[in-house]
């Protein structure tokens, strides 16, 4: 009965009192002590563990960033560098110029659409290209595969905008 009055002290300052009268109660308690000191050690290191975890991430994180510039891949301008500072003038339509007008969102919608289920069989890079419409007028922007692509492109456009309506600005690439 020693361990048993340990057992009560030990647990009386936790709100929960052993009495040794009542073997049912005692065992009933006995548990929900035990389940919760499970509990409290799985909290425990379900948190270390997270801790452990975030200060690792901060720790490669930081060197990622690396303070010596040998550790860095080298790169290299984009093919398009010449492109973006010619689209920063406001000169050059971006689609940042798209008209909300509804005409003109049906109308870029319609190429756009057109372009899509065509099929002429148009490559990928073909497909992507910016269509901007703005008061009725259509700039079609970007690269192509080929001529064939490019003329394709402008027919389909002029059919459904108009032919003085369209502004061709497509370039054909060798490999876009």
């Amino acid at each position: 009965m020693i361990w048993a009055s340990r057992f009560s002290e030990h647990f009386s300052h936790a709100g929960l009192h052993v009495g040794t009268s009542a073997k049912g109660n005692h065992n009933e308690q006995i548990k929900i002590i035990m389940k919760r000191k499970i509990q409290y050690a799985a909290l425990t290191a379900c948190l270390a563990l997270l801790v452990v975890g975030c200060k690792d991430k901060l720790n490669s994180s930081n060197d990622a960033a690396g303070t010596a510039p040998e550790s860095k891949a080298t790169t290299t301008d984009a093919d398009n560098s010449a492109k973006n500072v010619r689209d920063r003038d406001d000169a050059t339509l971006t689609s940042g110029d798209q008209s909300n007008t509804a005409a003109d969102r049906d109308t870029t919608q319609k190429i756009r659409k057109a372009l899509v289920i065509d099929a002429s069989g148009y490559s990928a890079t073909a497909k992507n290209i910016k269509i901007i419409t703005a008061d009725g007028k259509v700039t079609l922007r970007g690269p192509v595969k080929s001529e064939a692509e490019k003329s394709g492109i402008v027919t389909l456009a002029k059919g459904i905008a108009g032919d003085g309506n369209v502004e061709d600005q497509l370039e054909v690439k060798a490999n876009p």
